[in-house]
């Protein structure tokens, strides 16, 4: 256990000791929590005027941090990315709890700041002419657009995320009998996903070409590189922005590799295909999960209230005979009625019927 008050050593531990060493956390979940601290460490040096080498644990209090992640919306960060940050900064501060306890206070204040609840939103995916206008955009005379073509037939019929898709190798691709893509997913779980036929004859065309990446990647970029996640969105918005103008519905449409993934779910979900294996396709973590696209689609509840007997109505409208029902004026209707340009003795007919007393007096002189 240690007592000394600064932060640069207690941070370093957290990330050396505790994530890499004891959880074995995922590169992304380092990286995540690294940007979070990087923000959150230039936050502190502009409220503070320290640098972080000269932070003390003491100062980093619940205020503090509550103010860094109002800061975060203020820019424009969404809600989820805001709890995401919390996220990293309240792991630090279970880890604190245990190496500086002569805080535990101030850590209990911290972890005591919740999550920001956010309205949930129907999952959005695309429609199987969206999809066929944006695979038809690429120009495949070129060594570009070939493999535009077959990363979006993959991301469309495999539904891998995009550290999957950016991460595939030729060694994970199998071409044989019951062809598949092996991938190691979010939580560091392995799963194989089938291949269609058709999506297995772009990709045999697509292994035949020459290769430019050192590392034996699927989908490099230009200089054989593995494809970063704003090269990817860079292509897919290209490629929107083409397929656009086939299908006008695109153009006010966010194409992702995410939402790629949505597509195939929702796929599955409308040909009858069970939750569980949904889930076990997209490597989701619980059957629950899946229920949102239970929710997002409106054709399959389209089906079920065809089956139900509906409620006969009639349709009608305002005629002029028609009489509206007569409600007693109250003192408010009675105000109304005082101010009114009609002669005092159409209100006489509404006197009997006022339910607080007032003297007949008053109303005739208008006061």
């Amino acid at each position: 256990m240690t007592t000394s008050a600064s932060l640069a050593p207690l941070l370093e531990r957290f990330f050396t000791q505790r994530l890499m060493q004891q959880r074995q956390a995922s590169p992304h979940t380092i990286s995540s929590y690294r940007d979070t601290f990087r923000q959150f460490l230039k936050f502190t040096q502009q409220r503070l005027h320290k640098p972080p080498s000269r932070l003390n644990f003491e100062e980093i209090e619940a205020p503090l941090i509550v103010a860094f992640l109002d800061g975060l919306e203020k820019r424009g960060l969404s809600v989820r990315s805001r709890n995401l940050r919390l996220t990293a900064l309240h792991s630090f501060f279970r880890y604190a709890a245990f190496e500086a306890p002569a805080h535990s206070a101030q850590i209990q204040r911290v972890l005591a700041i919740p999550s920001k609840r956010f309205t949930r939103t129907l999952v959005q995916f695309l429609t199987p002419a969206e999809v066929d206008a944006l695979l038809a955009a690429p120009d495949q005379t070129k060594w570009g657009g070939r493999r535009d073509h077959a990363f979006m037939l993959v991301a469309v019929q495999t539904g891998l995320r995009l550290s999957e898709m950016t991460g595939l190798t030729r060694e994970d691709l199998i071409v044989g009998p019951g062809a598949h893509v092996r991938v190691i997913g979010k939580g560091r779980k392995e799963r194989c996903t089938p291949i269609a036929r058709s999506t297995l004859a772009v990709l045999k065309a697509w292994l035949r070409e020459p290769q430019r990446s050192s590392g034996n990647l699927l989908f490099p970029s230009a200089r054989g590189k593995r494809l970063s996640v704003h090269g990817v969105q860079y292509l897919l918005n290209k490629h929107r922005m083409t397929a656009s103008k086939v299908c006008p519905s695109l153009k006010n449409k966010r194409v992702t590799v995410h939402r790629c993934r949505h597509t195939m779910a929702m796929d599955l979900l409308q040909a009858g295909v069970d939750r569980s294996v949904i889930a076990l396709w997209l490597g989701h973590e619980s059957v629950e999960t899946t229920h949102i696209y239970l929710e997002a689609t409106l054709a399959m509840k389209e089906q079920a209230l065809a089956k139900t007997t509906p409620h006969n109505g009639r349709a009608a409208r305002y005629q002029p005979g028609d009489q509206l029902p007569q409600q007693p004026v109250g003192s408010r209707g009675l105000c109304r009625a005082i101010r009114s340009p009609r002669p005092c003795c159409e209100l006489d007919l509404h006197i009997e019927s006022l339910t607080c007393p007032i003297s007949l007096d008053i109303v005739r002189k208008g006061r």
